[in-house]
């Protein structure tokens, strides 16, 4: 079965996207033409029943503090472009895939940070970023006291379908993000509101565990 979407989910979709953009590009958190951003289309949710779905992803290769009317395009459940187009979907659409048929979220936001990066290779080889007693863990949707939480690393390789391949195994559905190492941060909600909300607090996260650290010496 085909996925379905409207000429007003487009354009509401690129409309989120270049705002959203234009926040975090702000914060410097696209550096060199890194990071990815994309809004799934219509509201028919993903199942085994209907596993076909169209997302508007950023175009690869373009400045993400520039806004221009070719900035994004239309990719299905594959990562393939729908219509013709000379512009290439980004170069790790194949996760945005992954990530859209394991929680059926409505929005994955990708960005690039000293302190993600930091982060993660901080805490590669132990699989996961542990965060304990933080106040923004609240903004994840995640309300218990003194709350820890484990984000997860995966490996970063220059093939990216080996990266997408051990996304299922790495996911912790009860934390919206997950963390290529030395690469950056994917945060995803149900709504671009949520995928925003859950990349700006990741980043505030990892930016405390870093101070933290420091500060142990």
């Amino acid at each position: 079965m085909s996925a379905s979407y409207t000429a007003e989910d487009r354009q509401r979709a690129y409309a989120q996207l270049a705002a959203d953009k234009a926040v975090l590009a702000d914060k410097g958190w696209f550096p060199a033409t890194s990071g990815n951003m994309s809004i799934r289309l219509g509201n028919d949710p993903i199942s085994k029943d209907k596993p076909s779905y169209h997302f508007a992803i950023t175009a690869s290769g373009k400045d993400k503090s520039v806004h221009t009317p070719e900035d994004y395009l239309i990719v299905n459940e594959q990562g393939k472009p729908i219509e013709a187009t000379s512009l290439k979907p980004s170069a790790e659409t194949l996760i945005h895939c992954e990530l859209y048929r394991l929680t059926g979220c409505g929005a994955v936001y990708h960005v690039h940070t000293v302190y993600n990066n930091v982060i993660s290779e901080h805490y590669g080889d132990q699989g996961t970023v542990p965060i304990q007693g933080v106040e923004l863990i609240k903004a994840l949707n995640i309300w218990e006291e003194n709350a820890e939480i484990r984000v997860p690393i995966v490996p970063n390789y220059a093939d990216i379908p080996s990266i997408a391949q051990l996304v299922e195994g790495a996911l912790n559905r009860e934390v919206p993000g997950i963390l290529l190492r030395n690469h950056g941060i994917y945060a995803w909600g149900a709504t671009p509101f949520e995928a925003k909300r859950h990349v700006e607090a990741f980043e505030f996260l990892f930016e405390y565990l870093y101070r933290k650290l420091l500060l142990r010496g």
